[in-house]
C-alpha cells in the first residue's frame, strides 16, 4: 500500500505544466449512487450466509479530501476519499469503502470558471464486519479506476467552490465475507461539493 500511495502522490504532483499549475487542497462531502451503493449487496449477502434479512438503511454520505495543482489546461490530484456504511446500515453489521486516486485533469480555464474532466487509477478497499462474531470479517483490497467531470468557480484569489460527479469502478471480483458475488465487480457513483484553497 505504501508503494501505491507513493505512486499516486508523485503522479499527481508530476504534470505537464507543473511548472504554471498552482498548488490547491480541496475538503468535500459526497453522495455515493447507483452500483454497489447501498443496500442490495449485504442484503443478498445475508440471505446466502445467515439465512435471514435484517432492516436496512441506505447510507449515502462520503466524506474526502483531494491535493494537486491545477494549470491553465492541465492538472493533476490525489484524492482520498471514505463512506462509512457504504453497503447499508444494519444492525450488527458494518461496512465501509475508502478509495485512493491519482488523477490526470484536463482543466482549461474561463475567467473565474474552471470546468475539468479527468481519470486516474488507485486503491479501492472494502470492509464488512458483523460485529456478532469477529469471525465474520472481510477487507479487501482492489486496484480500481475512476471517470468524471466538474466545475470550479472562484470566489477569491485563493478561494472557490467545486462540484463534481465521478464513476468508480474495480479490476477485481467483488468479495464478501471470501465469496466472490457472482463475478460482481465494485463499483459506484458519486456527486460531490466542497471548497478548493488554491496556494
Amino acid at each position: 500500500m505504501r508503494r501505491v500511495v507513493l505512486i499516486l502522490l508523485v503522479s499527481a504532483l508530476v504534470t505537464p505544466g507543473a511548472v504554471y499549475a498552482q498548488g490547491f487542497v480541496s475538503p468535500f462531502i459526497g453522495y455515493d449512487f447507483g452500483g454497489d451503493s447501498g443496500c442490495r449487496q449485504i442484503r443478498a449477502r445475508q440471505v446466502d450466509a445467515l439465512g435471514f434479512i435484517t432492516g436496512c438503511e441506505d447510507k449515502k454520505l462520503n466524506l474526502g479530501v483531494s491535493v494537486g495543482n491545477l494549470g491553465s489546461v492541465v492538472g493533476a490530484e490525489l484524492e482520498f476519499a471514505y463512506a462509512k456504511n457504504f453497503f447499508g446500515d444494519i444492525p450488527g453489521v458494518s461496512s465501509s469503502v475508502l478509495t485512493l486516486m491519482g488523477n490526470v485533469m484536463l482543466s482549461p480555464r474561463f475567467g473565474i470558471v474552471q470546468p475539468y474532466g479527468l481519470a486516474g487509477l488507485g486503491l479501492i478497499k472494502t470492509h464488512v464486519e458483523f460485529s456478532t462474531t469477529s469471525l465474520l470479517n472481510s477487507d479487501n483490497n482492489h486496484f480500481g479506476w475512476d471517470l468524471g467531470g466538474g466545475l470550479i468557480v472562484y470566489l477569491g484569489g485563493h478561494i472557490g467552490v467545486r462540484g463534481d460527479i465521478r464513476y468508480f469502478h474495480a479490476f477485481q471480483d467483488l468479495e464478501i465475507l471470501g465469496i466472490s458475488l457472482g463475478r460482481t465487480k465494485l463499483d459506484f457513483g458519486r456527486a460531490a461539493a466542497g471548497v478548493v484553497l488554491r496556494f
